[in-house]
């Protein structure tokens, strides 16, 4: 396995730094002087995931262009892959799964990219996303375990860096792994002593079964954060967040949702769930003291998630 480092993370920045937004550094004194939060919810299609897909379009080939390119996600990876590929006018095919949210689903296919929906839940998704690349021969563009993917998620630690720079620990909610490694590649990189925290639910911990055991494993996921419903961590960004000491932290659900409402109450970021999950460990008081960055990673959440979760106090 190979990991992202911060020299491609750098690489990406030059190759496609003047499409991605900028996004804004917020302070919380209710959360602590210290702590920060960074609103990659604004991002184009509403979540990070918009830097490594541009980083990995840049990177193709004519004949790769050519065949047309395909995902797998459970929404923000697709939103961002169908709004890339619109933009580059390329062909997009997103596999997703009959439980995925139906906001982002439609949102996918307002884009432009084609969706499929055969398979009924994340782990089967990947068996039929093989499937469709072996029929069709189109280009993968991987949601998380792709180090130039990774490359791209990590211009938002250079990010962090420049305009936090005595931060001390970074948390970071995580899915399949692949926004974590690219900021730990980037922040570790130019502040060897800054903290990395992976944040997972209790119920979807992909990453902190992989550390455990040293490999991938297959994980079930139950979570309100559905955009952190990977079923298993990436081998490359399991290299990568090994590489760099990343810690992981666990959530419980009453925790997410917890910050959630915080986050839309105080902090006015309307964001998702499993964006939330990163800002779960301060609220708590299970990381405090020091300089600390959450990443408020997306956006994209169903009327009908919000409402349950902010009247469920």
């Amino acid at each position: 396995m190979e990991h992202v480092t911060l020299a491609d993370v750098q690489a990406a920045r030059e190759r496609v730094g003047a499409k991605l937004r900028r996004t804004p550094v917020f302070t919380s004194r209710t959360l602590g002087p210290g702590v920060h939060l960074k609103a990659e919810l604004f991002q184009p299609t509403g979540s990070f995931k918009v830097r490594g897909v541009l980083n990995k379009l840049a990177t193709l080939t004519p004949e790769e262009r050519d065949r047309g390119v395909i995902g797998i996600s459970a929404g923000n990876h697709a939103q961002a892959l169908a709004w890339g590929a619109r933009e580059e006018g390329l062909d997009a095919l997103l596999v997703m799964w009959a439980s995925a949210s139906e906001q982002k689903i439609a949102a996918t296919r307002g884009y432009g990219a084609a969706v499929d929906l055969e398979a009924p839940d994340p782990g089967s998704a990947f068996d039929r996303l093989d499937t469709l690349i072996a029929e069709s021969g189109r280009t993968l563009v991987h949601p998380f375990d792709d180090p130039v993917v990774q490359a791209g998620a990590g211009t938002c630690g250079l990010e962090i860096v420049e305009d936090v720079p005595a931060v001390d620990t970074v948390l970071v909610a995580c899915g399949g792994g692949g926004l974590v490694a690219g900021i730990a590649a980037a922040v570790r990189g130019l502040r060897p002593d800054a903290r990395i925290v992976a944040v997972e639910p209790e119920g979807s911990a992909a990453l902190h079964e992989a550390l455990r055991a040293g490999h991938p494993v297959p994980v079930a996921t139950d979570s309100i954060a559905d955009a952190l419903a990977a079923p298993f961590a990436g081998g490359n960004g399991l290299a990568a967040c090994r590489a760099y000491g990343v810690e992981s932290m666990l959530v419980s659900e009453q925790e997410i949702a917890d910050a959630f409402r915080f986050l839309y109450a105080r902090a006015k970021l309307a964001c998702e769930p499993g964006a939330a999950a990163a800002v779960a460990p301060v609220l708590s008081g299970r990381i405090e003291g020091g300089t600390i960055v959450c990443v408020v990673s997306g956006g994209n959440v169903a009327a009908q998630t919000a409402s349950a979760i902010l009247t469920s106090a």
